[in-house]
C-alpha cells in the first residue's frame, strides 16, 4: 500500500506540473497572437500604403523627409518636448563624478526600484549613475519645498529625511531611496516637502543633463533603427516619415526569449496533436 501510495502522490504533482506548464503555455500563445496582430496590422497598413502610392511622384517624397527633419524627435520617458535631433547632441560632453562600487550600486538599485524610472534602459542608467555628482545638507535642512519649481533628482547614500505635503507627515526615507524624479520627468513643481532629520549625503542630477541623456539615447536608437530597416530589401522604397514611423514601434527581443517562446510554442502543438 505504500507503495501505491507513493505513485499516487507522484502523479499528483506530475498531474500538478502539467497543469502549470499548459498555464504557461497558454500565457505565451496569447502573447504570440497579440504580436502576430501587430505584424498584421502594420502588413495591412503597408499594403494600404503600396496599393495608393504612385511610383516615380518625388514631391511625395521630397515632403516626406521634409517633414521628419521637422517633427519633434521622441524622448524616451521625458514628458519636455525638444527639437534637438542626434547632431547637436551626439558630441555633447557630459559631466563624470568618480565613485566607488558600492554608491554606484545604490544609485542603480534605487533607479530600479521607483516606480517612474525603473522602465529605464541600463545604457541610461549607467550615464545618470555617472553624471550623478554629491551633495549634503545638515539635520533640519529643506531639501525639497512643495510648489517650489524643481530642478534636481536625488538618491538618498545616508542619513534620513521626512517627507510631507500639506504639513501632513507622509513618510521617511533613508538611504537607497530616490526622490524628486517628477520634476525632471514632467517640468512640474515638487508635490511634497523633503527635510532632513539627520544630516546626509545624496547623490544629484540636474535635468538638463538627465534630458540630455534621455534624448541622446532615445535619437541613437531611433537612427539605429532607420538603418536597420533601410537595409531590408521590402522597406528600401518606403519614404522616411513611413520608416520612421515602424522605427518608433519597433521593439529588442533577445535571441534567447524568442527561442524559448517558439520552443514552448512549438511543445505545444505538439501537445495538441498528440
Amino acid at each position: 500500500m505504500g507503495t501505491l501510495r507513493d505513485l499516487q502522490y507522484a502523479l499528483q504533482e506530475k498531474i500538478e506540473e502539467l497543469r502549470q506548464r499548459d498555464a504557461l503555455i497558454d500565457e505565451l500563445e496569447l502573447e504570440l497572437d497579440q504580436k502576430d496582430e501587430l505584424i498584421q496590422k502594420l502588413q495591412n497598413e503597408l499594403d494600404k500604403y503600396r496599393s495608393v502610392m504612385i511610383p516615380g511622384t518625388q514631391q511625395v517624397r521630397k515632403r516626406s523627409i521634409l517633414q521628419e527633419q521637422q517633427r519633434t524627435k521622441r524622448q524616451a520617458i521625458s514628458a519636455e518636448p525638444t527639437a534637438l535631433d542626434i547632431q547637436d547632441i551626439s558630441h555633447l560632453t557630459l559631466p563624470f563624478y568618480p565613485k566607488n562600487l558600492p554608491s554606484k550600486e545604490l544609485i542603480k538599485e534605487a533607479i530600479l526600484d521607483n516606480d517612474f524610472m525603473k522602465n529605464l534602459e541600463l545604457s541610461q542608467i549607467q550615464e545618470i549613475v555617472d553624471c550623478m555628482y554629491p551633495v549634503e545638507y545638515g539635520k533640519d535642512s529643506c531639501i525639497i519645498k512643495e510648489g517650489d519649481v524643481g530642478s534636481l533628482v536625488y538618491v538618498m547614500q545616508d542619513g534620513k529625511v521626512e517627507v510631507t505635503k500639506e504639513n501632513i507627515k507622509l513618510c521617511t526615507m533613508g538611504p537607497g531611496k530616490l526622490f524628486g524624479e517628477l520634476a525632471i520627468l514632467y517640468n512640474c513643481t515638487r508635490t511634497a516637502t523633503v527635510k532632513t532629520i539627520t544630516n546626509v549625503k545624496l547623490w544629484a542630477i540636474d535635468r538638463q543633463c538627465f534630458q540630455t541623456i534621455m534624448m541622446r539615447t532615445g535619437l541613437i536608437k531611433h537612427a539605429e533603427y532607420m538603418e536597420l530597416l533601410k537595409s531590408i530589401p521590402t522597406f528600401q522604397d518606403l519614404p522616411e516619415e513611413i520608416l520612421s514611423k515602424l522605427a518608433d514601434v519597433l521593439e529588442e527581443v533577445s535571441f534567447f526569449t524568442l527561442c524559448k517562446v517558439f520552443t514552448l510554442y512549438c511543445s505545444n502543438k505538439i501537445i495538441q496533436l498528440c
